[in-house]
């Protein structure tokens, strides 16, 4: 068994002293190194000490603002989206990422990607309409 540092990261190496090869002629053993390697998780990638988050959100939620529930390593956390969310915008959850070497915790960042429907009722097709009218269609660019 091995015991792993806390703080470690994407390819550090630790080393296991005298837990190498035999040494030549009786000499004493070498060092191991072992190379870390972080398996993926379902829910976070890593920056460091830092996890990242995607989420989807609806396009009335990037309009409107909500309240919408994240996952953390601690279980669930709440997070206020205002008004006028833009997509890929980033929102930190301060000290709810990896713990570093100094036992300080990163932070959880959570990117938010907004969904667009793909197939609309036809009720939502015409408030999709009346919307586009209200803004002139022109501002496509």
């Amino acid at each position: 068994q091995v015991k792993i540092p806390r703080g470690v990261r994407e390819g550090q190496r630790i080393r296991l002293a005298g837990q190498g090869e035999a040494g030549e002629r009786g000499g004493k053993s070498g060092d191991l190194f072992l190379r870390v390697r972080l398996a993926r998780h379902p829910d976070f990638s890593v920056e460091g000490s830092d996890l990242v988050h995607e989420v989807k959100i609806a396009p009335s939620q990037a309009v409107l603002g909500d309240q919408i529930i994240v996952p953390t390593l601690e279980g669930n956390a709440r997070l206020k989206l205002p008004p006028g969310t833009q997509g890929g915008q980033r929102f930190r959850l301060r000290g709810r990422g990896l713990p570093g070497v100094s036992g300080q915790r990163g932070d959880l960042y959570v990117v938010v990607q907004i969904s667009i429907p793909k197939k609309l009722s036809e009720g939502e097709r015409e408030l999709w309409e009346q919307l586009a009218q209200l803004h002139g269609r022109e501002e496509s660019g």
